[in-house]
This record gives C-alpha cells, structure tokens and sequence, in this order.
C-alpha cells in the first residue's frame, strides 16, 4: 500500500481520478471497519492517507505528531508515515473548505453561520468559520444541546448555513436538512455533500438566489493539500478549479428537453455516440418496462398514470451519472422532475419549428391546434428548467455539437 483513502464506505469516492490528476503515485480506496483502520495505522504499512468518515477523530488520538492546524480543528484527514516511522497528522480539509467558501462568494465574515451536524467534518467547519472571522458560530445536532426545534426558534437569525451531515446524499437524493423557508436572513448556504452534485439543500439556495456551493470544490481543494504532503511538492492552487471543471464535465448528466417530436431521442443518440456515454431515452425505457407502447399507456391508465411512471423513472435514472437522458415532452410539468434533473445533470433544451414537430404515436400532439396549444403552454416551463437553449433546425450534427458546446458551458457556471 503507497496512498489511498481509508473509511467505512467509499463506494462513491471521486478520490483515486482526483488524484490521478494530482501526482503520479498509486492511490487506491480501502474499505475498513474500526478494528481493521486501527491495526492499519499501528503497522504504518503505508506511505500516506486520507481518511474519511468515520475515522476522522479516531485517526487524531492514533498520531505519533500533529500539524498545528490538526490540533485545532481536532480530527485528522490526511496521515503520512515519516522516515523515523513515526505517525504525523494534518488536516487539509479546512483548506478546501475555504476555497469552497471563497469559490461560492459565501461571506461568512461577521456573520452568524450555523453548522448542522457534530461529527469531524463539524470540526473543520467551525475552525473555518472562525478563521473566516464568523461574529458567531452554532452547531446544532439532533442531540443537542441546540437541536433542530431550538434552530428555528432561537436562531432564525442565521446568515449562514453550513450542512456537515449525510441527510441527502446518495441514494438518499432529495432529502434536506433544514427548511430554508424558516430562516429568512441566510445569505449563503454550503454543504460538504458531493453526491450529488446539488443536494436538495443547494437547490433550495439557487431558488432563492442565494450564493451556495456544494462540496465536490472541497473534496478537490483538500486533496491538492494532500498531495503535496504525499509528493513533497507544491502545486499551484489553479489546478483546483482545472480539476474541478474536468470531474463536473464527465459526471453530470447532460439531459434534454423539449417538446414531443423535437428530435431529443436522435440527438441524445448521437450525443451519447459521440462522448462515450450510456444513452437513456426515458420514454423507451418506460415502453420496455411497462410492455406497452405510450398511447396503450395512456389508453388504459390516463395521462395521470403515465405521469407516475414517468416520475419514479426520472428519480431512478437521474440519480445517476455521466449519462445523455432524454425525456419525455412533459417531463418537466412536475416541479419534482426538474428537481430530480437537476440534482446531477445540466437541462439542455432542444428546440424545433413547430410545423416540423413529429407527431406519430405521440397521444397530446395528433393536430397542429393541439401542438400550438401544448406549446404556448410549455414553453414558460422549459425556458425557466434549461439551462441553455439548442435549436434543432440545422441537421443532427449540427445540433449534437450545439448541445454539447451548451452542456460544457453550463457545467462550468
């Protein structure tokens, strides 16, 4: 064993292709239970770590030495066994924690942040916020002494928000841990949370404007701190936003909308073709599920029922990553859809000349009244879920390179 990083589950780590950018050293994951992480660290049968939950702390009371800022934040992220052989500590995430927090244009300067969770992430944050020069700092946890009752009615006044807690991340996707509703003065929200992308907390923050960040900057920011301790070398702090942008470029979704008969299931086909990605055709899939074509669908169940389908295949599907999803025409009637899309993917929205719309085998779309009246009612929700805008009047290539100029720019927003 050189480097890697140690916890209990990691099934979702973006760490060995964070640090495959970072230095040229093997870096694996190694999925450990309590005991198993302790006879580790007491062998020192490796060159250097990173550790994640729950070892954090544990970690701390195992090292021979501590970096000053591992004694302030109280637990330990990253370990590297010294020539002596003796165990030395550091903690890097309060470094990537700041970036995330400077990269956001969160100001937590003279303001009341409040921290959700108590654990070793909890830590780091805290120590940040202090360094960030925060006028007053609340950790509220489940057990106390401030709970969740007690952070709406004692500090509804909170500026900041900071999620150190698992609530909402992968598979447990749209989950929050807090009502942004109930604390009207925030003023910027994080959460250490990197799968998915943005957590039903984050998009409650863009929905009310607020500036907010979700934890993959973070996750990029401390490994680049890491590797210099593995490597000895310093690396340029603009190799977080490269990385950053590269992860995000190959992980998020990129998804189409549009009206029925637009051409979404061709271009997606293509797209996928052309970035080596799974192609999901929503409406395909609930054909082959449900062994019935649409307007059978519709027949026996109603558009209501087709609805339903359509929604636990949207949830299911874009849950994942790094595919070319395109969804059905009315997709994003449901709120919850658009929700479950943009968790981790980028909505692309593919446009057509209404008389050019295909209608075969579509049961809302069978005259040009009906497709003049579907639009005028669809277009305000397709222009408010995109994230860009593709015309698809210009022949398939012509729209496959559009889409894909338009995803990568909205990825980088």
């Amino acid at each position: 064993m050189e480097y890697g990083l140690i916890g209990a589950k990691l099934g979702h780590s973006y760490s060995v292709p964070i640090h495959a950018r970072l230095g040229d050293y093997d870096y694996r994951l190694y999925e450990r239970g309590e005991e198993d992480f302790i006879r580790l660290l007491q062998s020192r049968d490796f060159k250097g770590l990173n550790v994640t939950i729950p070892y954090k702390r544990l970690a701390f009371e195992l090292c021979d030495a501590l970096s000053d800022t591992a004694r302030q934040v109280g637990c330990v992220n990253t370990l590297i066994v010294r020539p002596d052989g003796s165990l030395y500590g550091h903690n890097t995430d309060i470094g990537g924690f700041i970036a995330m927090a400077r990269r956001a244009g969160v100001a937590i300067r003279d303001r009341k942040a409040v921290i959700l969770g108590s654990g070793g992430t909890s830590l780091t944050a805290r120590a940040a916020c202090g360094r960030l020069g925060a006028r007053q700092i609340v950790v509220v946890s489940r057990q106390g002494p401030v709970d969740y009752e007690a952070l709406y009615r004692d500090h509804a006044d909170a500026e900041v928000l900071i999620n150190t807690t698992p609530v909402g991340m992968y598979p447990e996707n749209g989950k929050s841990p807090a009502e942004l509703s109930r604390l009207p003065r925030l003023t910027g929200v994080l959460d250490v949370i990197y799968n998915p992308d943005r957590t039903a907390l984050i998009l409650d923050a863009l929905d009310r404007g607020l500036p907010c960040c979700g934890g993959l900057y973070m996750l990029v920011g401390q490994a680049r701190e890491a590797a210099e301790l593995f490597t000895g070398r310093e690396i340029d702090p603009g190799v977080t936003d490269r990385i950053y942008r590269q992860l995000r470029g190959q992980a998020l979704n990129l998804i189409l909308i549009g009206m029925p008969g637009c051409g979404k299931s061709a271009v997606g086909r293509a797209l996928a073709a052309d970035m080596g990605r799974e192609f999901i055709d929503c409406d395909a899939e609930i054909v082959r599920r449900a062994g019935k074509s649409i307007p059978e669908i519709f027949a026996e169940q109603g558009e209501a029922g087709f609805r339903a389908l359509e929604a636990e295949l949207v949830a299911e599907v874009c849950k994942g990553k790094g595919a070319v999803i395109a969804t059905g025409g009315g997709a994003v009637l449901r709120p919850q859809n658009v929700r479950a899309m943009r968790q981790n993917g980028r909505l692309i929205w593919l446009t057509r000349p209404l008389e050019a719309l295909s209608t075969a085998g579509r049961p809302l779309s069978k005259s040009p009244e009906a497709l003049r009246e579907m639009w005028k009612a669809r277009e305000p929700v397709y222009r408010a879920a995109a994230d860009a805008r593709v015309d698809n009047d210009g022949g398939l290539q012509a729209a496959v390179q559009r889409a894909k100029e338009a995803y990568h720019e909205a990825v980088d927003r």
